[in-house]
């Protein structure tokens, strides 16, 4: 197909956020409806409740990663093209970052993704959060916690030819990983009676991804001009697109320019047709100190780890990158560690005081409320 009217009618730019923007729509209108989201899932592991929410992350998993490597395996996502796996790597910053990641977003309510999609649909909490988000990731990018993040990313490095595990499959292994992620959370959306309109939701989350990931290599390989083959990440996208917005009068236009809209406008439209969108700001209950505490954890540990939960986790993880992986991996325990700690406890209190409660109130045995019998002679 001719695409030349296309390339002389748009610049480099207009294209490839026009393509970030199909990508965010999507990913923003699925994940809205399929509830997608890593904090939740963590949770639900770790106290032992595999359940629905788990179900769902590894149902959007699964596809992102089947669907990606049919498209490395059909030469549609050209492998040598990716960033993540031609340049030296950080192990040191995908655990300590990961880590970091996973703490913040239990204590935020959600990871970077998650706080995208929900602020659309009316929650002043996860709008704030995430802007603190973006400006503690800005920091750490080219601000004053770069030095930091560079001095912890620098202790454990990964040359460009260790970051990629793909080598170490069987020929079609990635795709026969990808099908083997997707069957099992199949079975566990069966097991624990995941709806067939969420099943579809977070399988279309999980392809956009895939989408990102041809569109841009489709890019990339008809343009002119250098083009960055990537595909769905919000921390570093995020601080960009603010930071752009703060600095410049004219947006530089990229794929990430276009994503962090899309998204958002996906989620609003998505919240809006099927009524869920409600207005929802701070509380006594819900409180401000840990919003902030958790964003800037995620912040500065979505820096330092190479990326988001779906940026590194999910993105990263599905083309195989073995510190994305690892990545994904701290911020699972950096979360059911942190759950343990902070809300584990607390709830399980109120729980044994809730049953204290309910066990006063109890109404007394029958006899115990007769009166007492005299005898007489």
């Amino acid at each position: 197909m001719n695409y030349e009217a296309l390339f002389e009618q748009f610049s480099t730019g207009e294209i490839s956020a026009m393509l970030g923007a199909l990508v965010g729509l999507v990913f923003g209108i699925f994940a809205q409806q399929s509830r997608f989201c890593l904090r939740a899932a963590c949770v639900e592991f770790w106290r032992g409740q595999t359940g629905a929410k788990f179900a769902i992350w590894l149902l959007a998993f699964g596809a992102a990663m089947l669907a990606t490597q049919y498209f490395i395996e059909t030469g549609a996502v050209d492998v040598k093209q990716i960033r993540q796996l031609n340049n030296v790597g950080s192990m040191s910053g995908a655990i300590i970052g990961g880590l970091l990641f996973g703490a913040g977003m239990v204590l935020a309510g959600g990871c970077a993704s998650r706080l995208l999609v929900l602020s659309a649909t009316g929650n002043m909490r996860t709008m704030v959060a995430g802007l603190v988000v973006t400006i503690v990731a800005q920091a750490s990018l080219r601000g004053g916690l770069s030095p930091l993040r560079e001095e912890i990313s620098s202790w454990w490095l990964v040359d460009a030819e260790s970051r990629g595990f793909a080598d170490w499959l069987p020929p079609y292994g990635g795709l026969m990983l990808g099908a083997v992620f997707l069957l099992v959370a199949l079975w566990f959306a069966q097991r624990h009676n995941v709806n067939k309109w969420w099943r579809f939701a977070a399988m279309m989350t999980g392809l956009s991804v895939a989408l990102g990931w041809w569109l841009t290599s489709w890019h990339a390989a008809n343009s002119f001009d250098i083009v960055q083959v990537k595909s769905v990440s919000f921390t570093g996208s995020s601080a960009d697109t603010l930071m752009g917005l703060i600095n410049q009068p004219h947006l530089p236009l990229s794929f990430d320019v276009g994503l962090v809209p899309g998204v958002f406008l996906g989620s609003l439209l998505a919240a809006l047709v099927t009524r869920e969108f409600k207005w929802q700001k701070f509380t006594e209950d819900s409180g401000f100190t840990r919003f902030f505490v958790g964003a800037s954890l995620m912040g500065f540990g979505g820096m330092l780890a190479g990326g988001c939960a779906v940026g590194a986790g999910v993105t990263g993880g599905v083309v195989l990158v073995i510190t994305a992986w690892v990545a994904l991996f701290s911020m699972w325990i950096g979360a059911g560690f942190t759950d343990w700690l902070v809300d584990r406890k607390a709830d399980e209190a109120k729980a044994a005081a809730a049953n204290a409660v309910q066990e006063t109130a109890k109404p007394l045995p029958q006899f115990a409320k007769a009166p007492y019998l005299v005898r007489s002679n």
